[in-house]
């Protein structure tokens, strides 16, 4: 999920890039996920005239005022219990106010769902230079990823504690993956620079980014199961909360994957997507370049993957690698894997459990 750019042209796409292309094809994604957010069920029949709506509505509106003295109630309606008959129902935003939240109101039904804030959507660029320190789930890459005219990048993905060093964490592919020297002269070196936003996103040239990391060359491929790579944070410039852009702040403990479990991750291309997973313990061959372009070296097998439904790539897309796959919860979700590459139909992750014990690391959070 590495993306590719002309460097003459930072518009062209290359296509051909095999870091992130399975046997399957190569991998796309879009704004929606697969699993949309669920909406309230509609009235069938039940209209603003009918008498049982207006009367669950005057409750509502006789009780907003009082309900919502409480911060973290951010809205009421009236709407359909889980019997299907009018219910008011309230919109909170912390497990406080939803455990808090009384089941009835003057013999009416509550509902009550936990939702992140409501806020005007203008809309978050995944893929613009931060005001430090910044947020992760974001463009960025190795400060000197061009080689045979392309630039590359793709997305620093979460933060994970290493001995008391903090580490941005992303894909081995993103950071790491130029071993030769035959299209820039150089090859990736622990103390390298990491920078936001990646060169693809700068016009490939690193002055008009900014560095937020230094690489630990940690060379998990191709000999180890997991796609990943890790760069020290420069201090001041990374949120060392580990907030990741339009998810904010993790559980620092990890889940592990279930089949149709219900997943999110923010990444450099797509930004917020939804999807579940629809395989476990999966064997998939993925192909890899030494350089950001035309470096073509060797394919991995890998075991023991997640697979993720990626229909019409609208879960993951070129330059999303190194994105963060997390519980799909409204605060605080647990990492479940590391996203690095896919098709069209199918995105992959290392279980997060492999990537932190090969690390040696945990995740940051609270």
């Amino acid at each position: 999920m590495k993306r590719a750019f002309n460097r003459p042209s930072s518009l062209f796409v290359l296509l051909a890039v095999a870091v992130l292309a399975l046997s399957l094809g190569f991998l796309g994604c879009s704004q929606n996920g697969d699993t949309p957010l669920s909406s309230d069920q509609s009235f069938e029949g039940l209209s603003l005239d009918n008498p049982a709506v207006l009367a669950v509505m005057k409750i509502q509106d006789r009780h907003t005022a009082t309900l919502m003295r409480d911060v973290d109630v951010v809205g009421t309606a009236t709407s359909l219990g889980d019997d299907g008959e009018p219910a008011v129902l309230m919109l909170v935003t912390s497990q406080r106010a939803f455990n808090a939240a009384p089941k009835m109101l003057d013999g009416v039904p509550v509902r009550v769902e936990l939702t992140d804030r409501i806020v005007a959507m203008a809309g978050i660029s995944h893929k613009t230079k931060q005001t430090p320190p910044i947020q992760l789930g974001t463009s960025g890459g190795w400060a000197k990823d061009l080689a045979n005219g392309y630039c590359c990048g793709g997305t620093l993905g979460s933060l994970i504690n290493k001995a008391g060093q903090l580490r941005i964490l992303s894909n081995y592919h993103v950071l790491e993956a130029d071993i030769v020297s035959g299209g820039n002269g150089t090859v990736a070196t622990t103390g390298d620079n990491i920078i936001q936003p990646g060169l693809i996103d700068v016009g490939c040239v690193a002055a008009n980014a900014q560095n937020v990391a230094t690489l630990v060359k940690t060379s998990s491929l191709p000999g180890s199961n997991v796609d990943c790579s890790s760069a020290n944070i420069i201090s001041g410039m990374v949120n060392t909360s580990g907030a990741i852009l339009e998810i904010g702040t993790l559980t620092s403990a990890t889940i592990a994957a279930s089949v149709s479990q219900k997943v999110k991750k923010s990444g450099r291309t797509t930004g917020l997507t939804r999807s579940t997973v629809s395989g476990l313990n999966a064997t998939i061959s993925v192909a890899y370049d030494n350089e950001c372009a035309g470096g073509a070296a060797f394919t991995k097998t890998f075991t023991g993957q997640i697979l993720v439904k990626n229909t019409g790539s609208r879960f993951l897309a070129g330059g999303d690698s190194g994105s963060l796959m997390v519980q799909d919860v409204t605060s605080n979700p647990r990492a479940i894997g590391l996203l690095f590459a896919g098709s069209s139909s199918i995105a992959v992750a290392n279980p997060i459990s492999q990537v932190l014990s090969f690390l040696g690391a945990s995740m940051v959070g609270i």
